[in-house]
């Protein structure tokens, strides 16, 4: 188990006429990884950006890129992903057949391996996969948009995984995407959560350095 906390600054709800200021800003918070989510329009109702954005992402930082690919037929992009700079890429449970073999080709391309789970989807989907995967991320809201609620039930299932990954000796990290904020932060943190995407609670705030330094004193 990881005993140390990190937050990852999601940049779907940054100023993107300001990237590399803003993600200078959160740098200096004490950010530990940039989170990139990925949409297409199709596997969730919105669309964001695809690689070109993540090269320039890459460029700008020298912190982690972690890519959450919310899209469909991921497959067709892991190459182009890990080309662009991303150092993790996620997957959904729900959009990939064959998970076990997209999990291992994202490792033979050279980037960490990552599996996502929607808020109605159980843990028990991915038994089958927890050896292969590096990280898993439960979505804490339904994937789609920023500035979503916190479902409260997400809080259970960190808590069933962080025991099963205790019992099988297993090393993965617990990622929780939606709605984090210093209300539900240490709550999650207590139930075993290793990596927090904080989205509107960074940049949505007037001082980003500010924000970031004080949900990053919360997990400590």
């Amino acid at each position: 188990m990881n005993s140390k906390k990190l937050i990852a600054s999601s940049i779907l709800n940054s100023d993107f006429s300001n990237l590399a200021q803003q993600i200078r800003f959160t740098e200096l918070g004490g950010a530990d990884w940039i989170h990139c989510d990925i949409m297409d329009g199709k596997f969730v109702p919105n669309l964001t950006f695809g690689p070109v954005v993540v090269k320039a992402v890459r460029k700008i930082t020298k912190l982690p890129v972690d890519v959450h690919l919310m899209i469909k037929d991921p497959d067709a992009l892991l190459e182009k992903f890990i080309e662009a700079g991303a150092n993790c890429v996620t997957v959904h449970q729900e959009e990939v057949v064959h998970l076990n073999r997209t999990l291992t080709r994202i490792k033979e391309l050279g980037a960490k391996a990552g599996v996502a789970i929607n808020p109605s989807t159980p843990i028990t989907t991915l038994v089958d996969v927890l050896n292969l995967v590096d990280l898993v991320l439960i979505m804490s809201v339904n994937p789609g948009f920023g500035g979503q609620k916190f479902i409260q039930s997400s809080v259970r299932k960190v808590q069933e995984l962080s025991d099963w990954r205790f019992k099988s000796s297993s090393k993965f990290l617990i990622e929780v995407d939606g709605g984090i904020n210093k209300d539900n932060i240490k709550e999650l943190a207590n139930a075993g959560c290793d990596v927090f995407v904080v989205g509107n609670s960074i940049f949505g705030q007037d001082n980003i350095t500010a924000a970031t330094i004080e949900l990053k004193n919360m997990v400590v």
